[in-house]
């Protein structure tokens, strides 16, 4: 009976320490935050779990500019983009993401969508076509796996940043199109791709570069454009792909490419072509996110990130030095993504639960989400904590270890 086997299923979730809980946010996204947990018990939370990497989901300019966008363009866009919902909010937004990414993506256009997930999926069903291989690196986001999995062409995995194996598996392919797949700051260790020699292979083997920017856009780079500005990447072989629901604040993402691949991807990807418009008061309040990001604000927010992302990297090495039991991993990230790896699963959902009974809201992943042996917890930083958050942290850490 499909009951029963869906009942065993999930009690093997709960046998295996594995089940994921939903809890109930009370209150607009900030790092403090009113949650009820399953139970129905409500308590305020200190957050080191949100993707609100600028603290721009509750700043006053976006919120005000939200409003306007709603005044001005109601509700819904109410049809998909080639049918009649593509508004001049949309347009506007395109343009403006299009003339920042120049520099880095010459003669480029951009095409909008309602999410990353969406996004990934569109360019690598549309591109992976049966004439396609697409070479992805192992520990790419789950919506990169999705998409490479409806594709039609074939897929090579190599492992995690070995761009020698890259190579050997580019020059034995013989298709006819050829595409390198990469996160560029990976989402579970707060590590870069290597942009520049990803685009030196792609030169030498005649492929594209696709790199998922959700984690980079808004956190790294100058003017917060990102991998592509960090590492200086300039090159019409790449295909950029960026979130707007994390650092930006708000909701949606976007694709940066040479405008013959945004042209073929407005003709045939699915998930552009068969679905509703994103609202557009949401594209029209995040041309203030984005001026935000881009300006004096962002370059501020940006080096208060970076000084208590060091702040906390010191504290958590000072707890491991000062407990030879500890056998903790904790990798310098140059990002607001700072995992501590505990290894099981079991320790992790411990130390994770107990913070939480604290009044600290820090996710522990566990496998499927990473490989086995690597559960860990997965600490996110914002520009609205202080440095007296980070400390609260620490403290609370040392109690439980």
């Amino acid at each position: 009976m499909l009951i029963d086997a869906l009942e065993k299923e999930l009690s093997h979730l709960d046998e295996s320490g594995l089940r994921r809980i939903l809890r109930v946010a009370e209150g607009p996204t900030n790092i403090r935050q009113r949650i009820t947990d399953r139970a129905g018990v409500t308590k305020e939370h200190l957050l080191f779990c949100s993707n609100d990497y600028l603290g721009l989901a509750s700043h006053s300019k976006v919120k005000e500019a939200l409003k306007e966008g709603v005044d001005r363009w109601g509700g819904g866009s109410g049809a998909s983009h080639l049918i009649s919902g593509h508004t001049r909010a949309h347009v506007d937004l395109e343009e403006k993401l299009s003339a920042l990414y120049e520099p880095f993506i010459g003669m480029n256009r951009c095409l909008t969508f309602s999410t990353g997930f969406m996004a990934n999926l569109a360019v690598m069903t549309a591109l992976g076509g049966e004439d396609a291989e697409l070479f992805s690196d192992q520990l790419n986001h789950a919506s990169l796996i999705d998409g490479m999995r409806l594709a039609k062409g074939n897929v090579s995995r190599f492992k995690h940043k070995d761009y020698v194996s890259l190579e050997s598996a580019l020059s034995r392919s013989t298709a006819k199109k050829k595409i390198i797949v990469s996160d560029g700051v990976f989402s579970m260790d707060g590590d870069f791709c290597d942009g520049p020699q990803l685009v030196r292979l792609a030169e030498k083997y005649d492929a594209f570069v696709v790199i998922d920017d959700a984690h980079g856009f808004g956190t790294i780079g100058d003017t917060g454009l990102g991998t592509i500005q960090y590492q200086n990447i300039q090159s019409n072989r790449v295909i950029s792909i960026g979130t707007l629901s994390k650092a930006a604040g708000l909701s949606g993402a976007f694709v940066i490419a040479p405008r013959l691949v945004i042209d073929y991807l407005e003709q045939v990807a699915r998930s552009y072509i068969y679905t509703t418009a994103s609202v557009p008061a949401l594209s029209y309040a995040l041309l203030a996110s984005i001026d935000i990001i881009c300006g004096d604000e962002g370059a501020l927010l940006r080096e208060k990130l970076h000084k208590i992302g060091e702040k906390l990297f010191e504290g958590l090495i000072s707890i491991k030095s000062s407990q030879s039991n500890l056998h903790w991993r904790i990798p310098k990230t140059m990002t607001p993504i700072q995992p501590v790896v505990l290894g099981d699963a079991a320790s992790t959902m411990g130390l994770s639960i107990g913070l939480e009974n604290l009044g600290f809201r820090v996710p522990g992943i566990r496998p499927p989400t990473v490989p086995e042996g690597t559960s860990r917890l997965r600490i996110t930083l914002s520009a609205a904590h202080e440095e007296s958050d980070v400390d609260q942290l620490l403290d609370a850490m040392r109690q439980l270890t």
